[in-house]
């Protein structure tokens, strides 16, 4: 079984994606800004006081981790924001950047010591960071944010690869969570398809951008 760290855990897709790899026998990192109570009641290991946008709350996690090593690190922290033209509010939009494109970066940076061959960093984007499939406009700290992800995915996929550890980018549908406003299908669902391209990872696949039911997506 892997040992897994999972950042945004305390609820929806995070929470979720916890539960299933606890229930099928991973060993379960949860880090979280503050852990709810279902992932208490999970019985996983829980880090708290994460804040991925922190360079030393990543370094406090990395210190309290003593001398675990893991199979899979599961960037999955994350915030959106609605912004259009007309409502450019440029602190929201760099927040935005701080958690969802900076954020996965400096946690990868800090615990890749714990990577070892065969190991895996997926990445929880979004295709509303697909430059190609943009056919409506605005949410544009999200889709940037997300597209800068995508380029720090890419290139960690090409770093990485001589450590022999893949990196995979992954969008998990429009999902039900307070990000999306309850709109969508169910985190359990997302997971479920994200957990199956996670376990399909490997350095041929590495650096590509997948829909969590499979389908390839465009950049």
């Amino acid at each position: 079984m892997a040992t897994v760290l999972v950042t945004g855990a305390n609820r929806g897709i995070g929470l979720e994606l916890c539960r299933l790899m606890s229930e099928r026998g991973d060993t379960v990192i949860g880090a979280c800004r503050s852990a709810s109570e279902e992932l208490q009641a999970l019985g996983v290991r829980v880090g708290e006081g994460v804040d991925v946008a922190d360079e030393a709350s990543i370094k406090a996690l990395d210190e309290r981790l003593g001398d675990v090593k893991l199979d899979v690190l599961v960037n999955n922290a994350g915030i959106l924001t609605v912004e259009t033209l007309g409502d450019l509010d440029f602190d929201r939009i760099r927040r935005q950047f701080e958690i969802n494109s900076l954020g996965p970066l400096k946690v990868t940076l800090a615990l890749r010591h714990r990577l070892g061959e065969g190991g895996k960093v997926a990445i929880v984007t979004s295709r509303m960071g697909s430059i190609d499939d943009n056919t409506s406009g605005s949410y544009y700290g999200y889709r940037m944010s997300k597209a800068a992800v995508n380029m720090a995915g890419r290139s960690l996929s090409h770093d990485l690869r001589g450590d022999g550890i893949a990196v995979g980018l992954l969008h998990p549908g429009m999902v039900s969570t307070a990000m999306t406003g309850f709109n969508g299908i169910q985190p359990s669902e997302a997971a479920e398809g994200l957990l199956a391209r996670i376990d399909e990872l490997n350095l041929s696949k590495s650096g590509t951008f997948w829909h969590a039911n499979g389908e390839p997506l465009p950049w």
